[in-house]
């Protein structure tokens, strides 16, 4: 695996995105909100009082997410105490009931499915792996809500027919990953059965993914990588290396002749200040997790690991150096990804 560090000062910027943005309110994108009544036209603040700045809820989400995981990190970094202190903004019991109440309506029944909701596990997660009492007590007003995403997911997953192969909010492998992290965290075992059962259902057979006609234009996770990096959480090494086999053939080995960077070059976005154009800056940083991923899960004389070290290392750097405070349209986001990348998160066997 790519031998990446997380540096204070570096941590420090990171942390610095999420908390101008996190109480940000405007400006905010309401896609997901779906009105039943004239009570609903009101300012996000209100509606979703815990999750409403970031410009969207689920970045708001692994905006706090990032928060939490950082300042458990690197408890005593300077940052820390803002990160904490807007933890506790946030995640009162009051805030999250409101928002519990908000998700449990009928008419929500896709809020944020599967991208935010995977997010809010992805949270609930990180505090619970968080040996401090006010992440204690974050988890205890969170756990409301998130017995309301479990049974949303619950309900939807043996429901979907086929995987979502998208490369953006709505693709299912990516979601399943933060899904498969909490359940296993947090040892909810029911769900985990589900989820490693719809696993198996939608991906165990697939053979030859088109790597080649990636990306889309808006993409920011991979359908291919996202769905190796997935199952290599249920295979074995020696199991895990045959499906690749099939699925991916593409890899370059050891053994080939040419450039194995040819296989699969950074995307380089040509107006990062397009929200939706600007995706592939986190496509990047997402691909060289997934790269990490893999090459984690294969056994250590497998011959693509070289380059899936540089393929990783390339889009790393990439994507890093597009993290910066001077857009809102990837600054209420990127850092997350960053973060996700630098610390390794989703890397645990």
């Amino acid at each position: 695996m790519n031998k990446l560090t997380l540096e204070t000062a570096t941590a420090e910027r990171f942390a610095n995105l999420a908390l101008a943005c996190i109480h940000r309110e405007y400006p905010n994108k309401t896609g997901h909100h779906i009105l039943t009544s004239d009570q609903d036209a009101r300012p996000p603040r209100e509606l979703t009082p815990a999750f409403y700045g970031c410009f969207d809820w689920h970045s708001a989400v692994h905006g706090h997410w990032m928060l939490a995981r950082l300042a458990r990190l690197f408890p005593e970094a300077a940052f820390a105490t803002k990160a904490r202190h807007a933890l506790a903004q946030s995640l009162t019991a009051e805030n999250l009931s409101r928002e519990a109440e908000y998700m449990k309506a009928d008419a929500r029944a896709s809020f944020e499915r599967p991208y935010g909701l995977a997010w809010l596990l992805q949270l609930a997660a990180e505090l619970t792996e968080w040996n401090d009492p006010a992440a204690r007590e974050f988890s205890v007003a969170l756990q409301p809500l998130i017995d309301i995403a479990v049974r949303r997911l619950e309900t939807w997953l043996p429901k979907l027919s086929h995987p979502v192969r998208s490369g953006e909010h709505t693709q299912s492998a990516f979601s399943l990953s933060l899904m498969v992290d909490y359940a296993r965290a947090t040892s909810r075992l029911e769900f985990q059965s589900l989820l490693e059962s719809t696993i198996r259902r939608f991906y165990l057979y697939d053979r030859d993914c088109p790597l080649a006609y990636e990306p889309s234009g808006e993409d920011f996770l991979s359908p291919c990588l996202a769905e190796a990096d997935l199952l290599r959480r249920l295979l074995t090494g020696p199991e895990f290396a045959a499906w690749l086999d099939s699925f991916l053939p593409s890899i370059p080995r050891a053994s080939s002749r040419g450039d194995d960077a040819l296989w699969m070059k950074p995307a380089q976005p040509l107006d990062p200040t397009d929200g939706k154009l600007g995706h592939l800056d986190g496509l990047n940083l997402s691909r060289a997790w997934m790269l990490n991923g893999i090459i984690g899960a294969l056994p250590a004389d497998d011959q693509r690991i070289p380059s899936l070290l540089r393929t990783a290392e390339q889009h790393a750097r990439a994507g890093l150096a597009a993290v910066t405070s001077e857009r809102y349209e990837g600054a209420h986001w990127l850092g997350t990804f960053a973060v996700y990348l630098l610390t390794g998160s989703g890397q645990r066997s």
